[in-house]
């Protein structure tokens, strides 16, 4: 009797396995048919290409209407009105859209965050304070599905800054279409990402420190970064008394290491400042360390116009789509900082709002700026050639040109209207799918209502 009680159980056992696994093998099959119409990365150019018969915004340039634009290998290889084809192009007519550079985001989070609320998926910030050495490159997310909302919408390259600590660590431009983290790295590093300390008292009600507490904390965050490029100074210069000598320094600190690209000037330091008082402290500051600052968010940038433009300070300023910081600024108080920049001379770009899932809105930033005051041609350059200069990309994108990269969007009209369409997109001279998840929904329930007999 024990034994056939076995074999029953032994029997039940198998079935539930076998039905766990049918179960398995079916959701899986839901799942590969649920993404089977992701949007799949682009491949390499392999045969030139001709868009015909748009008008043509070079940006660095004026327009060419009734144009042709040509790009080999993922480089542009001519533009103009009357541009000769090479053998084996191939032609497409875009009569009656317009053709722009692609649109950069300065400031952006795009890949190393995809939803807030769940932990697993962020990770734009390292513990610690001082963490130079860290690269937000290796961090990015390829496969996030926010990068394909920025590139659906004409953003293809964003400066993904790390956040969090007095030295956050070094950006990383990167490219909205690839593989692996490899594929969509387009130049590292960019810049060291710095956190200014907060330079004034703050007596809200979720305060717990005491004025006292909050300047001491304030002054140790400032002598913790003094402390940071002094040691990261000494390194650097004991490493080369030691290379000159034949001698491979023997005391490496990845840290500092990091860092010296930054003492030699050869990439910026970008501090995140707001108020006035921080702004114009990292400016001295930049001037004392003998680095390269540009200050990044800047709401009070303005205000400090003349300090910035005597030291050559770029401003990424962002968002514009945003409220008055405080009660007493009028309700047009972000929207109006490029303008007064722009009529100061100071050098600009306009970015997002530094959020992953809202950065798609990036041209409309620069959008509400150029009904703010500033002249239409300066808000498109501000998230195109300006966002490149500052960037340190320049000689690759930012504007169409002869030897720049084919990083191109074919449009319905200007791309910082919100009612125009990114009809066609080339990334290097790769033909990009601009597809989205918001257009695989869209699909799916149109398909829905015409199932319904609504549409048709």
């Amino acid at each position: 009797m024990k034994n056939a009680e076995c074999r029953i159980q032994n029997t039940e056992l198998r079935i539930k396995n076998f039905t766990s696994i049918i179960l398995y093998c079916s959701l899986l099959i839901v799942h590969c048919s649920l993404f089977a119409s992701d949007p799949v990365p682009a491949k390499k150019q392999d045969h030139p290409i001709a868009l015909t018969g748009a008008t043509i915004h070079p940006v660095s340039g004026p327009e060419i209407s009734n144009g042709t634009i040509i790009f080999e290998n993922g480089k542009i290889t001519g533009i103009g009105t009357n541009v000769p084809l090479p053998a084996g192009t191939e032609k497409i007519d875009v009569a009656g859209k317009q053709i722009y550079p692609g649109l950069i985001n300065a400031n952006s989070t795009v890949g190393l965050t995809e939803i807030e609320a769940v932990r697993a998926t962020n990770d734009y910030a390292e513990v610690g304070q001082i963490k130079p050495n860290v690269r937000s490159e290796i961090a990015v997310n390829p496969e996030s599905e926010l990068i394909p909302t920025l590139r659906a919408n004409g953003v293809v390259i964003a400066n993904v800054m790390p956040q969090g600590g007095l030295i956050a660590g070094r950006s990383a431009a990167i490219m909205m279409d690839g593989w692996t983290q490899e594929d969509v790295v387009f130049k590292a590093p960019i810049g060291l990402v710095v956190n200014w300390p907060q330079m004034t008292i703050s007596h809200g009600w979720w305060v717990r420190q005491t004025e006292e507490e909050q300047k001491k904390e304030h002054a140790k965050q400032l002598k913790d970064l003094s402390d940071a490029f002094a040691d990261a100074r000494a390194y650097m210069v004991a490493k080369k008394a030691e290379t000159a000598k034949g001698i491979p320094y023997h005391l490496a600190d990845l840290r500092w290491e990091a860092m010296i690209p930054v003492l030699e000037k050869k990439i910026p330091v970008f501090v995140n400042a707001n108020d006035l008082l921080q702004i114009e402290a990292a400016v001295q500051w930049a001037k004392d360390e003998n680095v390269r600052l540009v200050i990044v968010s800047g709401r009070d940038s303005w205000r400090a116009a003349d300090l910035l433009k005597a030291n050559d300070v770029s401003i990424i300023v962002g968002p514009i789509l945003d409220e008055p910081s405080r009660d007493w600024e009028p309700y047009d108080a972000a929207f109006t900082v490029p303008s007064k920049l722009f009529a100061a001379g100071v050098q600009f770009a306009i970015s997002g709002e530094g959020e992953a899932f809202a950065e798609r809105n990036t041209p409309y930033h620069a959008a509400m700026a150029a009904a703010y005051g500033l002249p239409k041609d300066e808000a498109l350059k501000a998230v195109t050639i300006y966002a490149a200069k500052i960037l340190g990309i320049e000689a690759q994108t930012g504007s169409l040109e002869v030897g720049k990269d084919a990083t191109i969007i074919v449009t319905t009209g200007d791309p910082l209207e919100i009612e125009t369409r990114v009809e066609m997109e080339f990334i290097q001279g790769k033909k990009i799918d601009l597809r989205t998840r918001h257009t695989i929904l869209y699909e799916k329930y149109r398909e829905k209502y015409k199932q319904l007999g609504i549409l048709k």
